[in-house]
């Protein structure tokens, strides 16, 4: 009788202990535990800043991120990729998941972007314009027109009249960037924001159709979050006053 009480005893603090260990919250309300945020190729810098002051403000919560082009991570949601917070950079690739009933409520437009050219150090070929691009013989680089910065790209190339014929198509913008740091394209459009996360390794050029072609960034908590509560509260974050001062630091513009 006595080993039976015991046995009772130890099983219920077990499934108490269980419970304690599975809550995705600090014992006073707060999140707490990991929230997977799926972020667009070109919020890495910014959202990797904003994942560290949001885990100093909430201790024992831990953002992890998975940066990459926006079609590529909405096709992995819709195929059930476990995430807890969606952050696109185009309106029409979040519409790919809420299109599903993915998303927890309706998303909301965080920022926007502008594109730019990026070239090799010192501009050597004296781009001045989209036109420019269409120069022979420069290797120019462009987002796939499937994400959302080759979309973009698309439309100011046609609003200025320039047919350009890409030496590659990349699958996310950092991809681009990376072919003029390594001087393999002589030039890429990509965003402003990532021309001044690229710093003193690449130059920028800014051209009049890209207000023809801003994008809006909207982010949502999914439908299936695994972590709700941080989900929440990081969505809460990005779009705080510290939250919109870390994404202008980085050039993006307010919605």
């Amino acid at each position: 009788m006595i080993r039976s009480a015991r046995l009772a005893a130890l099983v219920l603090l077990a499934s108490l202990g269980l419970g304690a260990c599975s809550s995705s919250g600090g014992g006073d309300g707060s999140p707490g535990g990991t929230v997977t945020v799926f972020a667009a190729a070109s919020l890495k810098e910014s959202f990797t800043e904003l994942g560290e002051r949001f885990e100093e403000e909430h201790p024992g919560t831990e953002v992890t991120f998975n940066f990459n082009g926006s079609d590529s991570l909405a096709a992995g949601i819709v195929g059930g990729a476990p995430a807890d917070v969606f952050a696109a950079a185009s309106p029409s690739t979040m519409a790919r998941v809420t299109d599903e009933r993915l998303t927890a409520d309706a998303p909301v437009t965080f920022a926007r972007n502008r594109l730019a050219i990026a070239t090799a150090l010192g501009n050597p070929h004296g781009i001045g314009s989209l036109k420019d691009l269409a120069a022979p013989g420069l290797k120019v680089v462009l987002c796939d027109e499937t994400v959302p910065c080759g979309a973009a790209a698309r439309k100011a190339l046609a609003a200025a009249g320039a047919g350009v014929t890409p030496a590659s198509y990349e699958q996310d913008v950092k991809s681009a960037l990376t072919k003029v740091r390594l001087d393999e394209a002589d030039a890429a459009v990509v965003y402003r924001t990532d021309v001044r996360a690229a710093g003193d390794t690449v130059d920028g050029v800014d051209f009049p159709e890209a207000a023809q072609a801003v994008n809006d960034y909207p982010i949502a908590r999914l439908e299936k979050a695994p972590n709700a509560p941080a989900a929440d509260a990081f969505i809460a974050f990005v779009t705080s006053p510290e939250g919109r001062q870390v994404l202008g630091k980085a050039g993006f513009l307010a919605p």
